[in-house]
């Protein structure tokens, strides 16, 4: 097993570990270049595991001071003296524990710096430390510090990094004067987008203390390749008879290489299916296993989840346009400069798609697709009638009869909303579908719209039930129903799905239409189509 520039994907019977090679060789070229700069990435996204894994890779070649804000109590940073003491005993701590090669003369300093009165002590002193011991020592040193949160909104941490900045940019005029090689702030907040006021009097100018940092652009997300050396290296102890090309694909496909989420579905899948779902491992590492895993996680209450709804629910107005690109089609322009925007993408919600807003993954768009629907009330009287009748839905084998439920949604839905207007239908026909769908498949199944067919005019909902698939092209008819091109490109979109049977419902809104479902056979495929 590697132990060396890897991530462990947790599971219980062993760590099994992903490649991290390329991201810490990355982030090593940006110490070599005297870079300094922040690794803020969403939670549970691998940040502390690369941080050690860097440590072990450079600890020979630098000096390496890592502390932990998480050491420290927010009482620390009420006043500058009680943050300068609690530096230096983090500091000390760092020896005394970590073995932190700190020489003798400034452990000295900074453990007197802790036995002043608080009331005494100023930043200075604690940078003037610095400079002395940058400036003796033979060896060059970074300093790393892990979970900034918890001081990005306080004064004295900006005033830290003011300090920081300034020793920067004195080395940076003179050459001679060394100060830290390289500076690396590690947590959630993209530290470089603080601000603090350049003078105290002046209450309109403003600038980030850490202006001097580094865009820091290297993906930390996992990528597929090193999602299957991980499976490689599992199958190799548990001989499941998994393919672990398709299950890597198919894990990145849903989570887009997020390190909790690629961890939790392996998990669940070797600790939590047998014997209730599968009767072994080589069953539970399939498709199906998949499927059941991501349930799971789409039901289980978690931090990140209470994170993605609660930042939902600080921007209203940003939830609203979501909404509307998941369950509409609609189209976000991506703004940069947009603090919605800025504050979903540095938690790892969103992200920057062709400039345009789109969800960090599918298992995050799952969960939202089930949020939006359940706390929406004006399609109730649908979702209800759906749940009552969720029985009549699944055939002797326990199959979902989709005919049936295009036929059962199309005459609920006319006798509801019938006489509403072609241009009502064209926004909220889809949504309501997929509100009807929603009761009959949970607990069993789960959903997901693929992202490229989501637009104004088609979106493509794809169950996932009991290991099956089945794909409901979900269309605004505009026109004539379809002609010969139209009809290859129905037998490609099933040969590409490997179905022989596909499904259509259309919103027309021509007053003379027929409602209903059609079986309709085009070549060796079978297409029901509906029409509402």
């Amino acid at each position: 097993m590697k132990k060396f520039n890897t991530t462990a994907v947790c599971v219980p019977s062993k760590h099994y570990m992903v490649d991290l090679s390329d991201k810490i060789e990355g982030i090593e070229k940006l110490i070599d270049d005297g870079k300094y700069f922040t690794i803020n990435r969403a939670r549970q996204y691998g940040k502390t595991t690369t941080l050690e894994a860097l440590i072990r890779k450079i600890e020979k070649k630098y000096l390496v001071m890592s502390l932990d804000f998480q050491e420290i109590s927010d009482s620390v940073f009420e006043t500058e003296g009680s943050f300068v003491q609690g530096m230096a005993r983090i500091i000390c701590d760092a020896r005394d524990f970590m073995e932190t090669r700190i020489p003798d003369e400034y452990y000295g300093a900074f453990k007197n710096l802790d036995s002043q009165d608080s009331k005494m002590v100023k930043m200075d002193e604690l940078f003037r430390i610095f400079s002395r011991w940058c400036n003796s020592s033979e060896e060059a040193i970074i300093l790393i510090i892990d979970e900034v949160d918890s001081a990005t909104n306080n004064q004295v941490f900006l005033d830290f990094l003011a300090g920081l900045r300034a020793l920067y940019i004195k080395h940076q005029k003179n050459a001679a004067f060394k100060t830290f090689q390289s500076v690396i702030l590690a947590g959630v907040t993209d530290v470089k987008h603080l601000k603090s006021k350049i003078r105290e009097e002046d209450q309109h100018k403003v600038n980030s203390p850490w202006n001097i940092a580094a865009d820091f652009d290297i993906d930390m997300s996992l990528s597929e390749d090193g999602i299957k050396g991980m499976l490689d290296e599992y199958e190799a102890d548990h001989n499941t008879g998994m393919d672990t090309d398709a299950i890597a694909h198919l894990i990145r496909d849903y989570t887009n290489g997020y390190p909790y989420l690629v961890s939790r579905i392996c998990e669940i899948i070797d600790n939590n299916l047998i014997p209730d779902k599968f009767d072994s491992l080589s069953e539970a590492w399939t498709d199906r296993g998949i499927d059941e895993a991501i349930k799971k996680i789409l039901s289980e209450e978690s931090t990140l989840f209470e994170s993605l709804i609660g930042k939902l629910e600080n921007y209203p107005n940003l939830k609203s346009s979501l909404r509307r690109v998941l369950l509409r089609g609609e189209v976000i322009a991506h703004q940069p400069d947009d603090d919605e925007q800025k504050q979903l993408r540095m938690y790892g919600f969103i992200v920057n798609n062709h400039n345009t807003v789109a969800v960090a993954n599918k298992i995050f768009e799952m969960r939202l697709y089930n949020y939006f629907i359940g706390e929406s009330n004006k399609n109730n009287d649908l979702r209800q009638i759906a749940a009552a009748n969720k029985s009549v839905f699944v055939d002797d084998d326990g199959l979902l009869d989709i005919r049936k439920i295009m036929e059962h949604f199309i005459i609920e839905h006319n006798r509801i909303h019938g006489e509403q207007t072609a241009k009502f239908l064209e926004e909220e026909g889809r949504e309501r579908f997929i509100t009807y769908i929603a009761p009959i498949i949970n607990g069993t199944g789960t959903y997901d719209i693929e992202p490229q067919t989501r637009n104004h005019k088609r979106m493509d909902l794809v169950i996932h039930y009991l290991g099956r698939r089945y794909i409901i092209e979900l269309k605004i008819w505009r026109g004539e129903r379809y002609n010969s091109d139209g009809e290859k490109q129905i037998r490609d979109y099933l040969d590409y799905w490997n179905l022989d049977t596909g499904y259509m419902l259309s919103f027309n809104f021509n007053k003379k239409k027929k409602s209903g479902v059609e079986r309709v056979s085009i070549g060796n495929k079978v297409l029901f189509e509906g029409t509402v």
